[in-house]
């Protein structure tokens, strides 16, 4: 990258300053000086329009052109000055200003390229890979003249191991396998016959491994090296956890012990059938036994890894190092970045070494059951996806309680309207891992803040592999020791944390985030990765048929718009998508073609690397560590799903080979397997697996089909869309109770202020917390329930089916039968669980009331009093009041009822105390007031109409009292610092105009 300015750069300026002063003060100026003001003083009449247009009127409507030109020319100005220092990408569309747009954003782009402004605003990216150990990084990187892609020297690998640069490991490296190390071709293929039971003691991979591996984690690697193979019994190794004596297992290299045999050198102590069976063993796997015969065989190495690459040396078994970004021709005359490792890591001391395979086949046996399987197996999207969700309901929640969202009501359902989008939410529930996405963020954001406190810059990562317990960062380059409780990985190239490692109060320190750009691709080995985009040196490609790539970028488009270990950032879709701006529509922004993001990032570009001569920051990672991250270094990531012609294709490429050194990263799929400028290069299939063919990785893909897609989206967009009818429209509760004498219900459970339940027999004590909270699920859901979504409400660390359906066999039989012998647990032809009318709880009634009074409005206002009045005295405190400790009820979290009840008590109780003072009922409104504060203590509209209606009383004392009372309930909430709410406190001035004396004196 060039320092300093150029010439050209100081005169581009000035004549952008020249030009935007001139229409922009200039032209102002001028209409004001030589015309004056264009419009008539004075209303004209019809005899003025029938006149005959004078040179002066002429000029005049002329000039009022000229004024609406200027001031759309103005604001688009306005608006790309504010992009520009927001530094968030895309900035906003002036309505009918595209020319005019245009030529502002490109005298705005080249005055900042060298003002001193654009240093405090604009992040950058150094050269990926410099200043790892030592924090000097101030190298010079080569411009986009260099193919895209290269990297610098300093981390360079050169193939040969020529040259002065790191080298880096092998692709394919296996975990404490040496690079570069050669074997001798004399080595030996190395096995363990599994011994018989000894009294309790019995063969286990994990017991071998301890003994011969020295370390029982490595476990995995016997098991990979031998799994599906015919044993000598005619059976095989299909489970860690099933092993049987006298079966052969081949070990890895490094195996060490006095009861291991080393083939073919030990077959003279062997009997001739010994020898037979480990022979034909061999034959089931891809070793390769040296010959003995001078010149056979080439001389090639053991293969002590088969199926899992143990070749030490980097152009072993044809494993080569990938030249990311060259082209073949290339590889000779410049340098190459490491790919990023594809090693599986092992598995934790923590977890027994039959356990996690006993898992893994229990997850792939438990299908579905009518569920999304992409959902179910996306952990991290769910759960991104699920939180998005969860803040939409709230906002037409919210709306729908300050009357913005027309025929909609507080009380009304918000669940899914189709069978499609039911059974999205349904698999975002069972499959989101909030947790996970916790342990990520907790772990990145304290490694980001333990280096800041050192005083070290963030090392760029390639990609991170994400287990149950652990996180691995493959780095771009060593970058020394990492600060604890991060520890070196398997490599110098791998920092690594465990998650029972970090503190155990669970907070995420105040530190930006430091690898926003991370998103899943797909599973390997029960390791989920995640690849950096925002570090890659080039663009990420994705080919294959048109629906496979769209599902993959689908997939990555969502978990970005939504991820929880991200702060600001913009994700741009280009040709497609456009409706996934729904999931986040501050986050993720919608372009049509590739013609008009070039248009914006070639500016945004050009603003960036301007900055970066400034700045003194030498990446955007060192930009979020230390004073520079008040700086607001936000990531750009573009995801193309239009195919760009090839003169866009080469101006994208140029755009690529710089922008990992300025936050920016490019995503294009396409069914063009030449796109220039590509750094990786995946291939999806239609059975769902991604590749990598140079570096070997094979991934089962994380997707979002289309029809999911269109489900996920329909989730979010019915809930900010007016329902049809208006008011007249509303849909009301689900379940509506039958208010008259013959409805009454069999059993009845009071789940406000506390959990009652009339009607039913206590359950056994060993499974009646069990049993009382799967019914509380129901009673909040009465348009059903998946089993799977009960199952893991109750169990959020997974279950098996059996115990699942004995709980719902233990619920069925609890809940029993009505006076016809029908089931009181019902089940719908999906699968779904639902409660018999006869099974009613206090919310349904509080819900068909507010419904009848309220959303309806029907009847006389004495009526309307009695069913307000009877839905109030129902809420009696908190939801399920005392029921949240010890763990249980956490399921609550995801529940939109926490939101909903407050809301719809103060809305009950503001409707009824407008009714009292309506029929001069002062004193009845206070009570009724101060009566919703016990559901909703915190909502303002209550507060405000407390101080009213005390003031309609006419009673001073009573005045006096609910002011008193509102101060203290306000200092215990939030402080005694905190100041009241605006509107609080001039109500208090306008009513009680002494309060703030009163306050004071007895402070």
């Amino acid at each position: 990258m060039k320092a300093g300015r150029s010439f050209s750069d100081i005169m581009k300026a000035a004549l952008a300053f020249v030009a935007l002063a001139a229409l922009v003060v200039g032209v102002p100026f001028s209409l004001a000086t030589l015309i004056g003001w264009p419009l008539p003083r004075t209303m004209p009449g019809l005899d003025t329009l029938q006149e005959e247009i004078s040179t002066t009127a002429f000029m005049k409507v002329l000039a009022l052109l000229v004024w609406v030109a200027w001031a759309q020319f103005t604001a688009c100005v306005l608006v790309e000055v504010k992009a520009a220092l927001s530094g968030v990408g895309i900035p906003a569309r002036v309505p009918g200003a595209g020319p005019s747009q245009l030529l502002a954003r490109q005298l705005v782009g080249m005055l900042l390229l060298v003002t001193a402004s654009a240093a405090s605003f604009v992040p950058g990216l150094s050269g990926i890979g410099g200043a790892f150990d030592g924090g000097n990084s101030s190298q010079v990187v080569a411009e986009a003249q260099q193919t895209p892609g290269g990297a610098g020297p300093e981390y360079a690998y050169l193939p040969g191991g020529g040259g002065g640069g790191n080298d880096v490991e092998p692709a394919m490296a296996l975990p404490n396998e040496a690079a570069g190390e050669e074997e001798s071709a004399e080595a030996a293929t190395k096995y363990y016959r599994i011994q018989p039971p000894e009294g309790r003691h019995h063969d286990t991979l994990w017991g071998i491994s301890e003994r011969h591996l020295d370390d029982g984690l490595r476990y995995k690697e016997i098991y990979q090296l031998n799994k599906d193979r015919v044993q000598p019994d005619g059976s095989k190794l299909t489970e860690a956890s099933l092993i049987r004596p006298g079966w052969i297992l081949e070990m890895p290299a490094d195996a060490h012990g006095g009861e291991l045999v080393e083939m073919p050198h030990e077959a003279e102590e062997l009997s001739q059938d010994e020898v037979e069976e480990f022979r034909e063993y061999q034959r089931t796997g891809d070793t390769a036994w040296p010959s003995a015969e001078p010149g056979a065989g080439g001389g090639g190495g053991t293969d002590a890894g088969s199926g899992g690459g143990a070749d030490t040396g980097a152009d072993q078994a044809g494993i080569g190092v990938p030249e990311l970004g060259l082209a073949p021709e290339d590889a000779g005359n410049a340098p190459s970045l490491p790919a990023f490792d594809t090693t599986p890591f092992q598995q934790l001391p923590d977890q027994a070494p039959q356990d996690a395979p006993e898992a893994a086949a229990t997850a792939e046996d438990d299908g579905g059951f009518g569920l999304p399987e992409a959902l179910l197996g996306a952990p991290l999207l769910a759960a991104g996806l699920l939180m998005a969700l969860g803040r939409t309901r709230r906002n037409a929640l919210w709306q729908s309680a300050a009357g913005t969202l027309a025929g909609r009501g507080v009380g009304d359902d918000l669940a899914p309207g189709s069978t499609a989008a039911h059974n999205v939410r349904d698999a975002l529930l069972v499959g989101a891992a909030p947790d996970a996405v916790a342990f990520l963020d907790h772990a990145l954001r304290r490694l980001s803040a333990a280096l800041d406190s050192e005083g070290k810059v963030l090392p760029p990562v390639y990609a991170a592999w994400l287990t149950d317990h652990e996180l691995h960062l493959q780095l771009a380059a060593p970058a020394g020791r990492p600060p604890a409780p991060w520890r070196p990985g398997q490599s110098d190239t791998y920092w690594t944390v465990r998650r029972d490692a970090l503190p155990a109060d669970g907070g995420a320190p105040d530190a930006e985030a430091p690898y926003p750009g991370l998103v899943s691709l797909g599973v390997r080995d029960d390791m989920r990765l995640l690849l950096n985009l925002e570090a890659v040196p080039g663009i990420v490609s994705v080919t294959g048929a048109r629906a496979d790539r769209e599902a993959v970028l689908a997939s990555i488009a969502a978990e970005l718009a939504t991820s929880g270990w991200a702060d600001r950032m913009t994700v741009t879709l280009v040709g497609f998508g456009g409706e996934l701006t729904a999931l986040a529509p501050t986050r993720a922004r919608y372009l049509d073609d590739v013609a008009g993001l070039l248009e914006v990032m070639e500016t945004e570009t050009n603003l960036r690397r301007g900055a970066l001569r400034h700045t003194g920051q030498e990446s955007i990672l060192t930009g979020r560590t230390g004073p520079a991250r008040q700086q607001q270094w936000a990531p750009h990531l573009v995801l193309i799903g239009a195919v760009p012609t090839a003169e866009q294709a080469d101006r994208l490429a140029a755009l690529a080979a710089v922008s990992a050194q300025l936050g920016i990263g490019y995503l294009v799929t396409s069914d063009r397997p030449d796109l220039p400028g590509i750094a990786w290069e995946f291939e999806i299939s239609g059975e769902g697996v991604l590749t990598e063919p140079e570096m070997g990785l094979e991934l089962t893909a994380q997707l979002l089909p289309a029809a999911q897609r269109a489900a996920v989206v329909e989730l979010f967009a019915e809930l900010t869309r007016e329902p049809g009818g208006g008011a007249a429209g509303a849909a009301g509760p689900a379940f509506a109770v039958d208010l008259s004498q013959r409805g009454k219900p069999d059993v009845y459970a009071q789940v406000m202020g506390g959990y009652e339940i009339t009607g039913l027999s206590v359950p056994d004590p060993e499974r009646g917390e069990q049993l009382r909270e799967a019914l509380a699920l129901l009673l909040l859901h009465r348009e059903g329930v998946h089993p799977r979504v009960l199952a893991s409400a109750l169990w959020p660390r997974g279950v098996p089916d059996d115990v699942r359906e004995a709980l719902i066999g233990r619920l069925r039989e609890w809940l029993g039968t009505d006076a016809a012998g029908a089931p009181r647990l019902l089940t719908a032809e999906d699968g779904r669980l639902s409660l018999a009318p006869g099974i009613v709880s206090d919310w349904d009634v509080l819900r068909t009331l507010h419904h009848q009074a309220v959303s309806v409005g029907g009847g006389v206002a004495a009526e309307r009093k009695r069913q307000l009045t009877d839905a109030l005295s129902l809420a009696r405190g908190p939801l399920l009041q005392g029921q949240r400790e010890g763990g249980r009820f956490g399921w609550l979290e995801h529940e939109i009822v926490d939101a909903q009840y407050p809301l719809l008590v103060s809305e009950i109780a503001l409707k009824l105390a407008a009714e009292q003072l309506a029929s001069g009922g002062s004193e009845q409104a206070y009570v009724a007031i101060r009566s919703a504060l016990a559901a909703s203590p915190t909502d303002e509209r209550l507060w405000n109409e407390l101080l009213r209606s005390a003031k309609a009383t006419g009673k001073a004392d009573w005045l006096r009292g609910a002011a008193d009372w509102l101060l203290a309930h306000h200092a215990h909430l939030y402080g005694p610092a905190q100041a009241l709410p605006a509107q609080t406190e001039a109500l208090l001035d306008e009513l009680l105009p002494g309060w703030r004396s009163t306050v004071a004196a007895a402070g």
